[in-house]
């Protein structure tokens, strides 16, 4: 049984690490072909030009791509986690393949990368690769950040 498992392990860790190289490919590529210098965007920027809820809250910002298959296997648990903690947590999908200028933005080198950012929108920790649920709702706590399921 172990061996198997091994087996899994090996062949997780290869679609991850070609999914970084193919999001570093094509944020290269994007590079060269934009002519524009772009500058770094503080987290608060950011937060201005995206649409904000009434209330300040905490974030969790998912980088990556429709079609990265480590990326489909956290789709459904992010949509889990917008319905059970909406109104206590913003969670955002950016399909950096789609729009690479993100990519640059947020400082991207593999996907799917998982930002936390804090209430006043400063990150608090990244992580990059598949991520569970228990996972995102312990880093949450150990954060500091307590979060109850919407009623």
């Amino acid at each position: 049984m172990s061996g198997k498992v091994t087996k899994i392990f090996i062949v997780a860790l290869l679609i991850v690490a070609v999914c970084g190289v193919i999001t570093y490919k094509h944020v290269r590529s994007a590079d060269s072909s934009s002519n524009n210098t772009q500058t770094a965007v503080n987290v608060s920027q950011q937060q201005t030009a995206e649409p904000q809820s009434s209330k300040a809250l905490p974030r969790l910002v998912d980088l990556g791509a429709d079609k990265c298959i480590p990326c489909k296997m956290t789709a459904p648990i992010l949509e889990e986690l917008k319905k059970e903690y909406a109104g206590r947590l913003e969670v955002d999908f950016i399909d950096v393949w789609k729009d690479p200028d993100q990519a640059k933005r947020y400082g991207i080198k593999l996907i799917p990368t998982q930002i936390f950012f804090d209430a006043s929108g400063k990150e608090l920790f990244r992580h990059e690769g598949f991520i569970s649920k228990e996972d995102i709702l312990g880093k949450w706590k150990e954060l500091g950040v307590e979060l109850t399921k919407a009623e």
